[in-house]
């Protein structure tokens, strides 16, 4: 497969002095400080009574802790040492904190859907994740492809004979995981609200506010070029994804990442690991290029369709995860065991689907560079 040209760095353009990252985390902040105005204007935040305003709030904090966090890591040998390596931790523990809640309900939308799906039964609870979502929508509403769009990635149907044990059990298979995952979404709504209160995120607030008038450059960083360290991020990025077994990921079933999550092992998948951090290494990149082009940067389409791939990964793969954990709960009936595993394995396929996706998306773009 040819290698990926991700190098922003153009010998016909102009540097981009660090006058631009300065401008960017500027901007950034912000745009927390707004997110943060608008979150005490409209009360809990990101709570499950929350109004839009206040979702889109911890979303807007989410968002822009995120990119000040990793324009910090690519572009940190041009800030101050002592300060980037303190303010870049306590940034992610924000915004993964804030993601939580989100991510239980989002999952929790996605498993009863797929029960739906797979038993053709209404037979379920309340679904108050899925209640407010006209049709069938998965990776927690990214506009990815649906389950089994990639085609030659899905299992066969289920045979009509378990069709009748999949439908007993999946309104108690559905009752469990909206007990479990409602309990880890009110736990992770609490610990949000703890955090936003506690001093540990006003400190990072005050910081962020003082980074809105004042970037801590090094005093080389108004003459370097910003170019190389955003392609060094992009090389990163090409390096992990040539890591990844992407021929594996072109065939339509992977029996092993079955075996491994109905196992006793609660650990997570091996398989997935590198797959979640070439997705965190696209995100780098592309903010990386935000601060190269500002408000022009290009619209890059196969590299945004591939993170929609790695997005839908993500979340199949933690719904799996979910599936499994739930399928270990103790006396649980026969039934609702097999709705469960039916259920993960359908989760782990969306995996697979989705790695495939990816696969495409990439190559195609590695013929867009010949």
């Amino acid at each position: 497969m040819a290698q990926q040209h991700l190098d922003p760095t153009d010998p016909t353009a102009r540097a981009v002095p660090g006058d631009a990252l300065a401008g960017y985390l500027r901007g950034q902040a912000t745009e927390f400080l707004r997110a943060l105005r608008l979150h005490r204007e409209t009360g809990s935040g990101s709570g499950q009574n929350g109004t839009e305003d206040s979702v889109d709030a911890a979303r807007a904090l989410r968002h822009s802790a995120r990119r000040i966090s990793g324009s910090l890591h690519t572009f940190r040998p041009l800030l101050d040492a002592d300060w980037s390596e303190e303010m870049r931790p306590e940034l992610a523990w924000l915004s993964g904190t804030l993601a939580l809640e989100h991510a239980c309900a989002a999952r929790l939308e996605r498993l009863l859907l797929a029960l739906h799906r797979l038993s053709g039964s209404a037979a379920f609870p309340a679904q108050s994740a899925a209640s407010a979502v006209g049709g069938r929508v998965t990776g927690a509403g990214r506009g990815v492809p649906g389950p089994g769009t990639a085609v030659g990635t899905r299992g066969p149907a289920t045979p009509t004979a378990d069709r009748g044990n999949l439908t007993v059990g999946a309104a108690k298979a559905g009752a469990l995981l909206e007990r479990q995952l409602t309990l880890a979404r009110t736990r992770a709504h609490s610990t949000a609200l703890q955090a936003l209160g506690s001093s540990r995120f006003h400190a990072v607030a005050d910081k962020v506010a003082v980074l809105a008038s004042e970037v801590p450059l090094t005093p080389a960083a108004a003459m370097s070029d910003l170019r190389p360290l955003a392609a060094a991020a992009g090389e990163r990025l090409t390096d992990a994804v040539t890591a990844l077994p992407l021929i594996t990921a072109g065939h339509p079933y992977n029996a092993e990442a079955l075996i491994h999550g109905l196992s006793p092992d609660p650990a997570p998948h091996p398989q997935d690991g590198p797959w979640h951090q070439v997705r965190l290494l696209l995100r780098l990149h592309r903010y990386a290029g935000e601060v190269l082009h500002g408000n022009g940067a290009p619209l890059d389409v196969r590299l945004l369709t591939a993170g929609q791939a790695l997005n839908l990964h993500r979340d199949a793969s933690e719904a799996a995860a979910a599936a499994a954990s739930a399928a270990r709960t103790p006396r649980i009936a026969p039934a609702t065991a097999y709705a469960l595993g039916v259920l993960h394995a359908d989760q782990r396929h969306e995996v697979e689907a989705a790695r495939f996706a990816f696969q495409q998306s990439w190559q195609k773009q590695a013929v867009g560079t010949l």
